[in-house]
């Protein structure tokens, strides 16, 4: 029963690092219809920037909160001008896979010239402390990563409901032609939302290097799960992809009691083909995805 409630909390609190993954894949699909392969190589990028940080100054990676949150905010614009805004409209989706996967191979090349195929992990003077939690012993770390995942949705929920910027990005995700006869610039906010996107990459690669073994080829271990994620949750849709996150993170956690952590993973595959059986939009991408 210990183990079974243990199981549980960890459950929910990888479902919120999970869900604050993929809520950047669920915006570039959302504003541009661009599937963002190399979404994960870019968590990788921000995790490996969060121990180099901590190695030369000894201080939390958290603090590097501060440079990398607006460096990728910055290079999800320029990336979205320079590159994505040239696809053609009819093929956007696509040659966004085949222009992402190369952006998502040059990452991982360059981690690996710079810092080597190494394994790095962040010693943290908390690392190993945890807190009893209705009886299940839960790491500290993991606490800090799923508060930092929580905090950071309710700031994007906000900055989506209740800013000008965030009509503005909902409406060009709900309709862009519809949005700039109203007089919003769709090529600005798409912009935007891009780095948007990739500014949660950076937080959620930094939430993942403070309980995570990183190397360069890492990212291919977490794109499939993203993807199952936003495809269940329904393109498009935050919430949806909220939810979804939350319940295939519990139930990773679950059948990991039974089946050990390597099968237990096949919960996001099945998940998929189920759904492009049953309910190709997502399970949430119908009333869901026309709120948000």
């Amino acid at each position: 029963m210990s183990l079974l409630l243990q199981s549980i909390v960890l459950g929910l609190l990888l479902g919120g690092l999970y869900a604050l993954l993929a809520a950047g894949l669920t915006l570039y699909f959302g504003v541009m219809r661009v599937v963002m392969i190399a979404h994960s190589a870019f968590l990788i990028l921000a995790a490996y920037l969060a121990w180099y940080f901590n190695t030369e100054t000894g201080l939390d990676p958290l603090l590097s909160l501060v440079i990398t949150v607006p460096l990728f905010f910055l290079v999800g614009v320029g990336m979205q001008r320079l590159l994505i805004s040239r696809l053609r409209p009819a093929t956007l989706t696509m040659m966004s896979v085949l222009l992402t996967f190369a952006i998502a191979l040059v990452i991982e090349g360059l981690l690996g010239y710079i810092w080597s195929g190494s394994q790095r992990r962040i010693r943290l003077p908390y690392g190993g402390s945890d807190i009893e939690i209705l009886g299940a012993n839960i790491a500290v770390v993991k606490l800090i990563a799923f508060g930092l995942a929580a905090a950071s949705l309710v700031a994007l929920f906000l900055l989506l409901t209740k800013t000008r910027f965030g009509q503005a990005l909902r409406a060009t995700i709900q309709h862009p032609e519809a949005a700039e006869l109203l007089g919003i610039n769709t090529d600005r906010v798409a912009g935007y939302g891009f780095g948007l996107g990739l500014a949660t990459a950076a937080i959620g690669g930094t939430a993942l290097s403070l309980d995570a073994t990183i190397y360069p080829s890492l990212h291919w271990h977490w794109i499939g799960p993203l993807m199952a994620i936003i495809v269940v949750g329904g393109l498009g849709s935050i919430p949806g992809a909220a939810i979804a996150a939350m319940v295939l993170g519990l139930s990773q956690s679950l059948l990991q009691i039974e089946l050990g952590t390597t099968w237990a993973q096949t919960c996001f595959y099945l998940a998929l083909f189920l759904t492009l059986m049953v309910r190709p939009q997502g399970f949430f991408g119908g009333r869901l995805a026309q709120r948000f």
